[in-house]
């Protein structure tokens, strides 16, 4: 009975070990799902800016007290397009990390913070439609989420810094050069 139960457990440790190998592939591929939605995201937002100039972004930083703000919301553009970009196609995503950190905790801090927490606030429902209120800053923590994982843990697979280190957007197999 102990040496049935032993090999049970000896099947159960080998395939754990099997799935572990298996998720160590499929780990490798997590960051791109990532790079995406953040990357499309950044620009998104920078499309919008462009696209309804500019100048009605610097409207909206004149009244919040920025200083400059014709000058920072035509750069804010320029790094929230600039910036996504980099990170969908993987390309020096730590870096392009830290002026997207800045610009989101801009955002948290001088608009978001005091709305709170939650970035979906029903307000009513009619027959014209659904209402919602403010934006919180739940999703700027997520950005800000996705921004750090990517910067810590990597591009990942199909990415420009991966290429950029000579892996050719593929990692080498065990005992490969």
């Amino acid at each position: 009975m102990a040496l049935r139960f032993m090999s049970s457990g000896m099947r159960l440790l080998a395939s754990a070990s099997s799935m572990s190998e298996a998720g160590g592939a499929l780990a490798q591929w997590a960051p791109l799902p990532l790079r995406l939605i953040v990357g499309l995201g950044f620009l998104a937002h920078g499309y919008a800016k462009l696209s309804r100039g500019p100048e009605n972004f610097a409207a909206v930083l004149h009244t919040l007290g920025v200083p400059a703000p014709h000058l920072l919301a035509w750069l804010t553009t320029a790094v929230e397009l600039i910036g996504g970009s980099a990170v969908i196609a993987g390309a020096f995503v730590a870096l392009a990390s830290i002026p997207l950190a800045v610009i989101l905790l801009t955002a948290l801090f001088t608009i978001h913070l005091h709305y709170g927490f939650f970035s979906v606030k029903l307000v009513e429902v009619t027959e014209m439609g659904t209402r919602f209120g403010t934006v919180g800053y739940e999703i700027i923590l997520l950005y800000l989420a996705g921004l750090g994982a990517l910067a810590a843990g990597g591009a990942g697979r199909l990415s420009v810094d991966r290429w950029l280190a000579g892996g050719g957007g593929r990692r080498p197999r065990p005992g490969q050069a």
